[in-house]
């Protein structure tokens, strides 16, 4: 047998599960439901130990051994032969979301279940094995145990503050007593100490494990199962004259109708469509960690395929294969399916940016835009007009080639009115000074306004043909301008505008840029081709040989390995199933049946071609289905009664474990990318304001490509999806024997989205070094002498040893103060028993009436009720306007 055994973080609380090894083929789980402490568990290993050793009372040879050590389960697999068991046995942490953290799978080890006595043997299991773990877990990759990654912050949250007399019923379901892991966050109950916990079942549509935990979903407790994201993860921290802003960028990639550039294209018959990526955006308070108390907002936006029946043929070996239009679809029923999922999920309005050619000598991309305004104007027709899809056609390609206009500005305008149509997510009401003095663009702003905030109502869909690089740019622009909001409804900026070329865009700019060249390696085989200086006019001349080479290496990638990733990935995803007796994966001449299910057998139930929408949609507008208050909905969360001091609701242990030995210099909201260490300039005397426009040679760190003494750009992106860490870094392979696994959440000070590359030229011994000790001068302004004078030395002892004997004197005169002369003082006094230890905790000094009597008008103005005003108060108001406006 082997056993699992899992516990908290720390280490308190234990599980274990059993799985039984004498099965050929069939996958044997016992949880035996029980929650163990630390002492209990070590008593049950020693007993299996002691009883499964040969002879008895033999040291030797040990009846228990462990085999590996690991964050979590990936999953169960199977292919010809029995069960693999998938473990994480390398994490970093990457993003940290109001003390949650979010972790990358950095190494992960399958371990074959059934025993070699049983074993059956298959001359093919070895290539499916091969195929399988083509698939590198390792690149881009995303976990969390506590909070739900397929879900955006929105939907977390309304979640979390759901009226707790609908929730109470839901208490009394079957299910298993025990800790949880997934209810950091509670709702506290009216006057008792109880606490629930809500926890909500993840959105199949961007897990990537989901068929992986299938055979043990409904066996195992809930908190053994981890669901995992594929897209990207990064996290960069704002500095506003010292005080901390996050802003976390997190792309998920859908699972369904998933793969590589030129084989997945348009939708399948369900209305998943290829490469569709949802990205959101996080904008939180750092200095306030829980959910319920600080301020948090976020932004989401949508990219993916044209929702139709379309692909190209790449056996031409044509760098742009024709794009044809397999099946008409007069209904538009595909995209019907597929905005009736965007619907659900993000309300309304749905705004569609095009990018695609508009005017071509030889028609191309204009086939799928001709298609798709066909399609929204038949659907528009059966929805009411304040709810209709917002489609807007703009030729990006046509735009970069005139010299008149400017790309981006164009896009600015566009992302103006697509943020003030569907506003964004904030977790607190409006400020009171932007209700006193409020913003003309705020007042336009859309979305729901209610009582705890902001909600976000619909949501921005971006396509070109591919949707890597023309789109990545139109977010970027998108993102931006709703980060304006963001910052301004938090109360960071006086009006909700930035500027190009300040450390804060800077910052995002980087952030969406290796946001782009992950999902670009992930779906074209490269990174981008045209970034956001390339539409900006402003990259350098290098850039535009680098821009070759990626072309190069996706059409490479495109060409020749594209198709054993698609089947690594229909492999991965559950697509495909081996079994006896059927065709192999790698026998089959197209995966098209795979992915539409409708080719194999008919639908039962046929959809409307005018009422296209899910029923219950359509009464809930401009809300998602997916948020309000519904009994469908309330079936997908499971609520839990805790004790209030229970510590697996206690975040403070959770962020800060204090169980651990923590350094400084690895911990991971320190070694962050950060606006004032990377960004800001470096010489004193600057606006420290991250606000501030700066000229690009004085910035910390060169947005303009002028990055000689930082070696090639290209091998220090912090996205190398693919690239592993460097030997230095890593502990014992995570297949060898009784392997501890290494967690690498602190390491890499260096970045935290990725492991950077170093190249150094050999040929040339001088070192290309920052020069980071800086002169007196630099910081001081003034140059300090080598060696003081004699006379000034005389004066300096001189000056020593008054201080000395006035220290003792002071000591002597204490002893007989007057007890109300102490009072004006801090007293410090010892709080150990130790008479020479130094650690004293201080007493502050007493306020006096006066003081308190100001502070107590101040507490009551806040409230509104105003003390009335004297005579020296107008006339010190009536000085004031004077000297102010006069």
């Amino acid at each position: 047998r082997y056993f699992l055994v899992g516990s908290n973080p720390a280490e308190t609380k234990y599980r274990v599960l059993k799985i039984d090894r004498t099965e050929p083929k069939d996958l044997v789980i016992i949880d035996d439901k029980h929650v163990y402490t630390q002492q209990e568990v070590r008593e049950l290993l020693g007993r299996l130990d002691l009883g499964n050793r040969t002879k008895i009372g033999q040291k030797g040879s040990s009846g228990l051994s462990r085999a590996v050590s690991a964050f979590g389960i990936v999953g169960f697999v199977r292919f010809l032969e029995g069960y693999y068991i998938v473990l994480i046995t390398k994490r970093r942490k990457m993003a940290d979301i109001g003390g949650h953290a979010i972790y990358k799978i950095e190494d992960t080890n399958m371990i074959y279940i059934p025993n070699d006595s049983v074993r059956v043997t298959h001359p093919d299991e070895a290539r499916y094995l091969r195929i399988f773990q083509n698939v590198d877990l390792s690149s881009n990759f995303y976990f969390s145990y506590s909070y739900d990654l397929s879900h955006s912050l929105q939907y977390n949250l309304t979640v979390l503050r759901m009226p707790l007399e609908t929730l109470k019923t839901e208490t009394t379901q079957t299910r298993q007593e025990s800790f949880d892991i997934f209810e950091d966050e509670g709702l506290s109950t009216q006057g008792g100490s109880g606490v629930f916990g809500i926890c909500s079942k993840p959105y199949e549509k961007y897990v990537w494990n989901g068929k992986l935990l299938e055979a043990v979903r409904n066996i195992v407790h809930r908190d053994w199962l981890l669901h995992i994201i594929h897209g990207f993860c990064g996290q960069s921290k704002l500095l506003i004259y010292g005080r901390p802003i996050y802003v976390t960028l997190i792309a998920r990639r859908s699972s369904k109708f998933a793969g590589t550039r030129f084989l997945k294209r348009g939708a399948n018959c369900e209305g998943d469509v290829a490469n569709e990526v949802e990205t959101e955006q996080i904008l939180y308070d750092a200095s306030v960690m829980s959910f319920s108390a600080g301020s948090y907002s976020s932004y989401v936006q949508v990219r993916g395929s044209v929702p139709l029946y379309w692909s190209q043929d790449i056996s031409t070996m044509m760098p742009k294969p024709p794009i044809t239009l397999d099946q008409a679809d007069p209904f538009a029923h595909v995209a019907a399916l597929h905005f009736d999922q965007m619907l659900q999920r993000f309300g309304s309005p749905i705004i569609i940016l095009n990018l695609v050619k508009e005017r071509e000598k030889r028609k191309h991309e204009r086939i799928l835009s001709e298609e798709l305004v066909a399609a929204v104007t038949y659907l528009n027709q059966f929805l009411p007009p304040e709810h209709a899809i917002i489609y807007i056609p703009w030729d990006m390609a046509k735009y970069t080639k005139s010299k008149l206009c400017n790309v981006l500005d164009r896009l600015n305008v566009i992302a103006e009115s697509v943020v003030k149509k569907t506003g964004f997510f904030v977790n607190r009401p409006d400020s009171y000074c932007s209700i006193l003095r409020p913003d003309e663009k705020w007042n336009e702003l859309g979305g729901c306004v209610v009582s705890t905030g902001r909600l976000q109502t619909g949501v921005l869909r971006t396509n070109c043909v591919d949707c890597l690089d023309r789109t990545n740019t139109a977010q970027f622009m998108v993102g931006k301008c709703a980060l304006a909001y963001q910052l301004y409804s938090l109360g960071l900026i006086d009006k909700p505008n930035l500027q190009f070329d300040t450390d804060a865009v800077r910052l995002f700019e980087e952030l969406y840029e290796d946001h782009g060249d992950t999902l670009s390696l992930q779906y074209g085989g490269s990174q981008l081709v045209h970034r956001v200086k390339t539409y900006r006019k402003i990259a350098p001349w290098t850039q535009h040989s680098k821009d070759i080479m990626q072309t190069l290496s996706r059409y490479y990638s495109n060409a020749f390995s594209d198709a054993d990733r698609q089947d690594s990935i229909n492999l991965f995803l559950g697509v495909f199933k081996p079994s006896e007796g059927k065709p192999h994966l790698w026998e089959l001449p197209t995966d098209f049946y795979l992915h539409h299910k409708n080719t194999l057998s008919l639908s039962q139930t046929r959809q409307s071609y005018t009422y296209w929408w899910t029923t219950g949609v359509l009464k809930h507008l401009p809300l998602p289905f997916d948020e309000v208050t519904s009994a469908e909905n309330r079936r997908k969360l499971t609520v839990k009664k805790f004790h209030k001091y229970e510590e697996e609701i206690d975040i403070h242990n959770e962020f800060f474990r204090p169980y651990e030995l923590s350094s400084f210099d690895e911990t991971f909201c320190l070694a962050m990318t950060n606006s004032t260490r990377d960004f800001m300039p470096k010489n004193v005397g600057i606006d420290p304001s991250p606000f501030t426009v700066r000229k690009p040679d004085e910035t910390g760190k060169s947005v303009l490509g002028n990055k000689n003494n930082r070696e090639e750009t290209v091998l220090q992106r912090k996205t190398a999806a693919s690239a592993p860490p460097p030997p230095s870094e890593e502990a014992v392979s995570s297949s060898s024997e009784d392997d501890s696994g290494t967690d690498k959440e602190d390491e890499g000070a260096v970045s935290q989205r990725s492991t950077p590359v170093k190249v150094t030229d050999t040929g040339d011994n001088t070192k290309i070094t920052e020069n980071v000790v800086q002169s007196t001068k630099d910081v001081y302004g003034v140059n300090l002498s080598d060696i003081p004078s004699e006379d000034d030395l005389a004066i300096y002892a001189r000056f020593v040893q008054l201080g000395q004997s006035q220290h003792k004197q002071d000591k002597g005169s204490q002893q007989f103060s007057s007890k109300h002369h102490l009072d004006r003082v801090i007293n410090l006094i010892p709080i150990s028993s130790f008479s020479q230890d130094n650690i004293y905790e201080v007493q502050p000094p007493r306020a006096d009436r006066k003081s308190v009597e100001i502070f107590h008008a101040h507490i009551q103005a806040g409230r509104g009720n105003m003390q009335p005003l004297g005579k020296d108060d107008f006339l010190m108001y009536r000085e004031y306007i004077r000297n102010r406006y006069m």
